[in-house]
């Protein structure tokens, strides 16, 4: 099955540019790709091209065809870049549309072209109307997902059929957000980075709320000083693998989850690759490395993503500090780069193994471990939780970037500027360029 991902500000761009004038009109996006572990593809929008009224070899009300050279120019451009194409038209009117007979007899044609200049490569079609948006695989009657990601993940197109709901089980959460919701939520999968504090918090929650997918990432052993905040660890675990304890516990919550647990490293590229078949991730790491891995498969995949990180700060046996920061990271939103919070000769440090570390002259010592609470953990993993229903079902709360403390106490939304040039979140750098693009992680 092919998913078509798309920013929201370029979805909004179509719609705006195609609906609403007197004859249909047409687009063409190129796109990347993504092979996914179930046999499946993403296609990642990348770039919009809108014909000049030269371009149609026929326009109407009701039609709208483009002309052979068009065609011969943006196959040709996607075939050097080595990318897909999608050709997206608009219907009239205000009902949800469908491909008609015209559509299925152009397109093809069309398929068959691209065949010839484009050998075993993917397309798709799309159309839209006032009354919403309908995608397949060019040429073919299998349907094609649409996603719309920015500070929402906006379904636009579903391509399967809704899945079974346990709706006794969420009766209460069904009242909140709807059916239509909770399909949302326990349709995706979900990896979760790092399972000690807060991700083993984040794990149980989840499972609460009915995500029943979820790949786990750990390459840590639960140590005795974990015992006092990783829940679902009992003394019994000590020396067990961390995924393997939350998963344990995830099951206690919910039989029916099918979870996926690798003990390794993001930072290396095996473990890395895989996140790219998640719909969501969540970032509990306390490393710069791993962050700058998951935030790079966050832009260049268009994997929505939520990094979460508490400090709680102490002196002489006294709390002076306790703070924490949620942030959503994705198309149209800043890079944690872009933030501020990712230091460069700290991803370096993390991107060693054991032996460069004690070789490196300008790595002196050890990181002392720090300070950390259940409490605090709870409250920032509950955050981010929330911003995730935000994202995900449309729940209100606009914040995306969200700070807190304690000691004030206060929580507040705050913003970053995006860098136009940045390498990870802008057009210029990593952002959908999918599988053309190398990961910035370590073989083993």
């Amino acid at each position: 099955m092919i998913r078509l991902t798309i920013s929201k500000s370029n979805a909004d761009l179509l719609a705006s540019s195609l609906l609403g004038g007197t004859t249909e009109q047409c687009a063409v996006l190129y796109a990347s790709r993504a092979e996914l572990s179930n046999d499946g593809m993403r296609l990642l929008v990348r770039e919009i091209e809108f014909p000049r009224p030269e371009s149609y070899s026929k326009q109407s009300r009701i039609s709208a065809e483009l002309n052979p050279t068009f065609v011969a120019k943006v196959s040709k451009k996607a075939r050097i870049r080595g990318e897909s194409l999608v050709f997206v038209h608009s219907h009239p009117g205000n009902e949800p549309p469908e491909f008609s007979h015209v559509d299925d007899q152009g397109e093809q044609l069309l398929a068959g072209f691209l065949s010839i200049r484009t050998p075993g490569i993917s397309h798709g079609a799309v159309v839209i109307s006032a009354g919403g948006w309908c995608g397949r695989q060019l040429g073919t009657e299998q349907p094609m997902s649409i996603i719309a990601l920015g500070e929402q993940r906006q379904v636009l197109f579903h391509a399967t059929h809704d899945s079974e709901l346990q709706s006794a089980v969420f009766d209460r959460q069904i009242r909140a957000f709807g059916e239509a919701g909770q399909r949302a939520i326990s349709s995706l999968t979900v990896a979760i980075i790092g399972l000690g504090g807060t991700g083993s918090v984040m794990a149980e929650q989840l499972s609460h709320l009915g995500v029943r997918k979820l790949v786990l990432v750990d390459p840590d052993q639960l140590d005795v000083t974990n015992l006092n905040r990783v829940v679902g660890a009992y003394t019994r675990d000590v020396g067990r693998p961390k995924v393997d304890v939350a998963a344990e516990h995830i099951l206690t919550v919910s039989s029916e989850s099918r979870i996926k647990s690798i003990r390794g490293d993001v930072t290396r590229t095996r473990v890395a690759k895989e996140l790219i078949s998640t719909d969501f991730i969540f970032s509990c790491t306390d490393s710069h490395g791993s962050r700058a891995v998951i935030q790079q498969i966050a832009y260049q995949y268009m994997i929505p993503c939520i990094d979460v990180g508490s400090v709680l700060t102490a002196a002489q046996g006294r709390v002076t500090g306790i703070h924490g920061r949620v942030q959503a990271l994705g198309p149209d939103l800043p890079c944690l780069s872009c933030s501020g919070l990712i230091d460069a000769e700290e991803v370096r440090r993390d991107m060693m193994n054991d032996g460069e570390r004690q070789s490196d002259p300008y790595i002196q010592g050890h990181r002392e471990p720090a300070p950390s609470v259940i409490s605090i953990n709870s409250t920032v993993t509950s955050l981010a939780v929330t911003m995730f229903m935000a994202i995900v079902v449309g729940v209100p709360s606009e914040g995306r970037y969200v700070l807190y403390n304690a000691k004030q106490p206060s929580l507040r939304s705050v913003s970053a500027t995006r860098n136009p040039n940045c390498y990870i979140c802008s057009p210029s750098g990593v952002l959908a360029r999918g599988e053309a693009q190398m990961l910035f992680a370590r073989d083993e």
